[in-house]
């Protein structure tokens, strides 16, 4: 099927939202999809050589760029982009703005919706109703079952299949296939050969540095290695170690996606600290919603979990996979530790199950989810 991808997110750029369209993008290719992926025009030109680095791809798509005017909220963009999908004969839009959906939904070109979050600003959430309730032939995405729930209640219609399917975010597998086991991967990297926790992704607020550091205190004999965030912040954590001498933790700055696997393999325990509420790049609090990306490549790198216990996350983790942990009590977190240190094989049928589980969330297998029943039929129910 002839596939239009239209995201207003910055490529290549370092934010989440980033990665998750060019690995959604990845498994439409690896189904057989023709596709293209229409983005705002940043001024950066599309090398594959850096994509293919910075987001962990392997397959090339055409990328088209369209010029978006500042103050246009990215409508001019959204419009000019349906627009020449149109012209480009596709048979589905699959859409990250909402305003690329309702402009859809006005040329009545079928779409696929995904949703990441409960839509803002004055115009956004009447364009979201404006869309579930059009006779144009559409598809809502949620990432989590928390956020249909929400939408379905705000929204006061049943978002049920084939109008909506849960979409997770993923993880491609055959990345963390044939990883070497947590001391060897520490050697490959340079980093001291001792007991290891390891921390990967943003260091925006509600994401948990605090209570990495508090562990640090309690855990003299073991490294902490935070990998990833922005420069500024990376240096006020890096400042806030130092003064309290926590030479143990080890800032290793950005990280390709491609090389993510090895850094988290070089873990015996990955740590996802959430806090109650969760910043993200673009603002706004994610916590109820969220289907973080590293959820699903910690559980495929075989490791240890230990994440903050929100609801949200209970939708992928549980005691079988994870220790699941009161994101304001380090106390719990620290006792986690201990007795990790003292059950190996608890540790290692948690590290085992949560390999296991993975097998559950690939992109390719979300891609194939999300279009299901719509490639054989070439319509989508619009649930009128």
């Amino acid at each position: 099927m002839r596939i239009a991808c239209i995201a207003t997110s910055k490529v290549p750029s370092r934010t989440a939202n980033s990665i998750q369209v060019m690995k959604v993008c990845q498994a439409l290719a690896e189904l057989g999809h023709e596709l293209t992926l229409w983005l705002p025009d940043h001024g950066v030109e599309t090398r594959w050589g850096t994509l293919r680095e910075q987001y962990g791809i392997d397959r090339t798509f055409p990328i088209r760029r369209v010029r978006a005017f500042p103050g246009l909220g990215r409508y001019d963009f959204c419009l000019r982009a349906v627009l020449q999908a149109r012209s480009w004969s596709a048979r589905l839009l699959y859409v990250w703005p909402i305003q690329a959906a309702a402009i859809a939904g006005w040329f009545r070109l079928p779409s696929a919706l995904e949703i990441h979050d409960r839509p803002r600003g004055r115009l956004g959430p009447r364009l979201l109703g404006a869309y579930l309730m059009s006779r144009t032939p559409h598809r809502i995405l949620p990432i989590s079952h928390a956020l249909q729930s929400w939408l379905s209640a705000e929204y006061a219609t049943p978002l049920e299949p084939p109008l909506s399917m849960i979409a997770p975010d993923g993880i491609d597998l055959e990345r963390y296939e044939n990883l070497p086991d947590a001391r060897e991967a520490r050697r490959r990297l340079g980093l001291p050969d001792r007991e290891t926790a390891i921390y990967t992704g943003h260091l925006y607020p509600g994401r948990g540095v605090d209570l990495i550091l508090d562990l640090a205190r309690r855990n003299s004999s073991m490294s902490f290695v935070i990998a990833g965030g922005e420069p500024e912040a990376i240096e006020q954590w890096r400042a806030k170690a130092s003064s309290s001498s926590l030479h143990h933790v080890h800032f290793l700055g950005f990280i390709p996606n491609a090389d993510l696997p090895m850094v988290q393999a070089a873990g015996d325990v990955l740590l996802m600290p959430y806090a109650r509420a969760i910043a993200v790049s673009g603002g706004g609090d994610t916590s109820a919603y969220a289907s973080p990306m590293k959820m699903f490549e910690y559980l495929a790198a075989g490791r240890v979990i230990l994440s903050s216990d929100l609801p949200v996350l209970r939708e992928v983790l549980s005691e079988e996979n994870a220790v699941l942990l009161p994101p304001e009590d380090p106390e719990a977190w620290h006792a986690a530790l201990e007795e990790l240190r003292r059950n190996p094989d608890w540790a290692a049928r948690l590290a085992a199950r949560a390999r296991a589980d993975a097998q559950h969330f690939t992109w390719v297998e979300r891609a194939r989810r999300s279009l299901d029943g719509i490639a054989a039929s070439d319509e989508i129910d619009a649930g009128s």
